[in-house]
């Protein structure tokens, strides 16, 4: 009977070794890298079943779907000199699972760490009113840089997403009076520019009423029947004494 246990005993322990240690089951998202003496032997395994010589292979199970990673709140300073707190998000996965355990200790580390020097580098170089109204462009700069990057470790970063750009209150404030400030920039010139259009017309004006015969006399008549059209108003019409002796004189005649 006790040799009976210790032959249960011993099968059992053989079924668990052969379990744990020979077969591996990999699911359908996920491929195994095979180290056969320290050696990758080929391409990835998987999905299914895989048998391995116990103490001469091991395997490493790599993820192979879209991982989606937050990356943490950046301190940026704009190129306008303005401090910001930028956090983003970047969605990526292992296309090559060889070159991802073997080319970088770890590659969602490795990846992280990237995505976060990458942000403060490509926000850094723009102004702030671009961080804020160009995000799907600096998204695509952020991509492609980070894609170019990881390739080499068998990563494609397929999207990035800038979620909050955060600005300090008291530079919201500077933000105001500088964006007050410019608008009545702008608006004095606007004004100025109107002013000077509207002498350059008059200075026309005036060139043609002053060789053009009879145009005078027919602006003056035009105004004086614009005044004539308010009843409250006491025409006076001005005379000069030439006027007024060739009138008597006329008479006297």
């Amino acid at each position: 009977m006790p040799g009976g246990l210790g032959i249960l005993g011993f099968l059992v322990f053989a079924v668990l070794f052969i379990a744990t240690n020979v077969i591996k089951i990999l699911k359908e998202y996920e491929k195994g890298v095979i180290f056969t003496l320290g050696r990758v032997g080929g391409k990835a395994s998987g999905p299914g079943l895989i048998l391995l010589i116990p103490g001469i292979q091991v395997m490493r199970k790599i993820d192979m779907r879209t991982l989606v990673h937050d990356v943490p709140t950046q301190d940026v300073i704009s190129q306008d000199n303005v401090s910001v707190k930028v956090n983003a998000v970047i969605y990526y996965r292992v296309v090559d699972a060889v070159r991802a355990v073997v080319q970088v200790e770890n590659y969602m580390a490795a990846t992280s760490q990237l995505a976060q020097t990458t942000l403060r580098s490509v926000l850094g170089k723009h102004d702030l009113d671009e961080m804020l109204q160009e995000r799907d462009k600096l998204n695509k700069d952020i991509q492609a840089i980070l894609d170019v990057q990881t390739e080499a470790w068998g990563i494609k970063v397929s999207n990035v997403e800038i979620k909050h750009v955060d600005v300090d209150p008291s530079m919201i404030r500077a933000i105001a009076r500088q964006a007050e400030a410019e608008r009545e920039r702008r608006s004095k010139i606007i004004i100025a520019e109107g002013e000077e259009q509207a002498a350059a017309k008059l200075a026309e004006a005036a060139t043609i009423l002053a060789t053009s015969k009879g145009a005078m006399e027919l602006r003056y008549l035009n105004s004086l029947q614009e005044i004539a059209g308010d009843r409250t108003n006491t025409i006076v019409f001005p005379f000069s004494m030439n006027d007024i002796a060739k009138a008597v004189r006329g008479d006297n005649h």
